[in-house]
């Protein structure tokens, strides 16, 4: 049971590092086209994330592949009844990152307009896809012992919807102080000003749900039998609030780094909530997919602790020494002048 309950934990840790990460590749994915007037401060959004991008979306590889290990039984029925958005967040992420591999390939301006719409596309539908899916996680999906009692219309729920647009707001914010923090010029101004307006959007949001999420999930029953648990939701209200005079101080890399921990402690508290269960069934508790109902062998599960204490540290500290090597701000001028720049 103690191993079904650490890899309860460290599944709900992969997933939000991997949106505390990948989060604000969405972000600027989305905002490069909004931002970047011309076709070379559009390279400079770009490059920002070029050389961490695809590390990462290895937290996702990972989150994957603990789930698939850790609890088989939620994987194969997860990928089942969620086959149809699942399906479009990995075309959209392929379409993604094949795009910021080819834009620069050619100079002609339909060519990069194209991949820019692809990156764009590429990086909203799975940040409001994921947030749709975890959304209807949270408030329990109708399966029963003949299976998903639902389809992608299904999942298009108002409280579905309300927790991918969450997911959308927070992407964006974080991807604009991640662009506060690593460009120069006229972007930096823009992504500035936008980061405010976001943040505006995100507190309004956030509350109501928040609000809704007491009525449609189950979610606080744990926090009220559990009250040690509340600190998840209390970070992460402090974090959004303490972004708001970071940024005024002009404290971009504090404010980034608030975001981190604002994203990771949204998608805790959601997780937190849902123990023991990783999908629960809103027809009835008993069909719902839980950590001892659908989890693989102790001895698998130490094996996999072993493999995890040895290889993640090793992830880890290869990730932190990529950001370090490219932590300086980059200017319009550093692309033009570099043949290898997106």
């Amino acid at each position: 049971m103690e191993f079904q309950i650490i890899w309860f934990i460290l599944w709900g840790v992969l997933w939000a590092v991997y949106f505390m990460l990948d989060g604000f590749d969405f972000g600027i994915g989305i905002l490069h086209n909004f931002i970047g007037k011309t076709d070379g401060e559009k390279r400079q959004i770009i490059n920002t994330v070029g050389p961490v991008w695809d590390g990462n979306e290895v937290w996702l590889i990972t989150a994957g592949g603990a789930t698939f290990a850790a609890f088989p039984t939620t994987y194969a029925l997860m990928f089942s009844y969620l086959y149809t958005p699942l399906l479009i967040i990995l075309f959209a992420l392929i379409f993604r990152g094949v795009a910021f591999e080819f834009r620069g390939k050619v100079e002609g301006q339909g060519w990069k307009n194209g991949w820019d719409i692809a990156i764009f596309l590429g990086s909203f539908i799975p940040a409001l896809l994921f947030g749709v899916a975890f959304g209807n996680i949270f408030q329990g999906l109708p399966m029963d012992d003949k299976g998903y009692h639902g389809s992608l219309f299904t999942l298009l729920n108002p409280y579905g919807i309300l927790t991918g647009l969450l997911f959308v707001l927070l992407f964006l914010m974080h991807g604009s102080l991640w662009l506060s923090i690593r460009t120069k010029g006229e972007v930096r101004v823009r992504a500035t000003a936008l980061s405010g307006k976001f943040w505006t959007l995100t507190l309004v949001i956030a509350v109501v749900f928040l609000i809704y999420t007491y009525f449609a999930t189950k979610l606080y029953d744990n926090y009220f039998n559990m009250p040690a648990l509340f600190v998840l939701p209390l970070t992460a209200v402090i974090s959004l609030v303490a972004i708001k005079p970071l940024t005024a101080k002009e404290n971009f890399t504090g404010a980034f780094y608030a975001s981190c921990v604002l994203i990771f402690s949204v998608v805790f508290t959601g997780v937190a909530g849902l123990f023991p269960n990783l999908i629960p069934s809103s027809i009835s508790p008993e069909y719902s997919l839980t950590i001892f109902n659908t989890s693989s062998s102790v001895y698998t599960l130490k094996i996999m602790t072993v493999v995890a204490l040895i290889f993640v540290p090793i992830v880890i500290a290869y990730q932190i020494w990529i950001y370090r090597v490219f932590r300086e701000p980059i200017s319009v001028d550093d692309v033009v002048t570099d043949k290898q720049a997106y």
